[in-house]
């Protein structure tokens, strides 16, 4: 039977799997389709050390000790992203949403806020 206590973690890392899983799929397309990647003119080798760098953060995020420092780097990097969209005139929400919600997962992980006293 479910106990409230692991309803309450699985609702806490619930966003947290939805991000990593989302940058871990960006990263491995990154990596392993390098040459079919022509964003911002970037090389085959810049595309794969972006993928590999997606992965580390991702990594970082996963990890309770290091998840501010995941959070802050993943965020940055679709903030940066978000700024392209914006300059070459494409839509931008869902990469602001995803901004949004990698804050808000990092937050949900690191703070009390669910924790029983």
């Amino acid at each position: 039977m479910i106990t409230i206590k692991n309803f309450k973690t699985a609702l806490i890392w619930l966003p947290s799997i939805i991000i990593a899983l989302f940058f871990i799929q960006n990263a491995f397309e990154k990596i392993f389709q390098s040459n079919q990647i022509s964003k911002l003119g970037l090389s085959n080798t810049s595309v794969i050390g972006v993928g590999i760098f997606l992965l580390i953060a991702t990594t970082l995020f996963l990890f309770q000790k290091t998840v501010i420092i995941g959070a802050s780097i993943l965020a940055s990097y679709m903030t940066f992203v978000v700024f392209v969209h914006i300059n070459k005139g494409k839509p931008f929400l869902l990469t602001l949403l995803i901004v949004l919600v990698t804050i808000v997962a990092a937050y949900l992980r690191k703070t009390k806020l669910f924790s029983e006293k």
